[in-house]
């Protein structure tokens, strides 16, 4: 019997969880490279951080050329089945792990095929 090929293709941590823990990590952390740090494009990491900012996780200020960010303490999680459980656990973890970077700087790809740089 061959194996079979996944139905989707899925991590356990979204991109907005990514996102938030990326501003948790550098409140001055730039779109471009919330982008290049999750593989999407700059508009799709503008409208998380909309989303996020519009939900109350965080807040965004203008500091001269740059957006100055704050993650808001307090905050839950949105589904009702952990909603009880504040996220600033789960943001420290993922601060923590950090992105692992390779022999050239960028982030080592020995993860998910579909998350390495086709690039390379």
């Amino acid at each position: 019997m061959e194996p079979m090929e996944p139905r989707t293709s899925w991590t356990f941590v979204t991109n907005h969880a990514r996102i938030l823990a990326m501003i948790q990590g550098d409140p001055e952390t730039r779109l471009r490279d919330m982008a290049e740090t999750c593989r999407i494009t700059e508009r799709a990491a503008q409208s998380i951080v909309t989303d996020l900012e519009s939900a109350g996780y965080l807040t965004r200020k203008r500091n001269g050329r740059r957006n100055h960010y704050e993650v808001k303490p307090g905050t839950l999680f949105r589904h009702p089945a952990e909603g009880h459980h504040g996220i600033a656990d789960l943001l420290q973890l993922l601060v923590d792990l950090g992105p692992r970077t390779g022999a050239a700087g960028k982030p080592a790809t020995d993860g998910d095929p579909r998350e390495r740089d086709p690039h390379s």
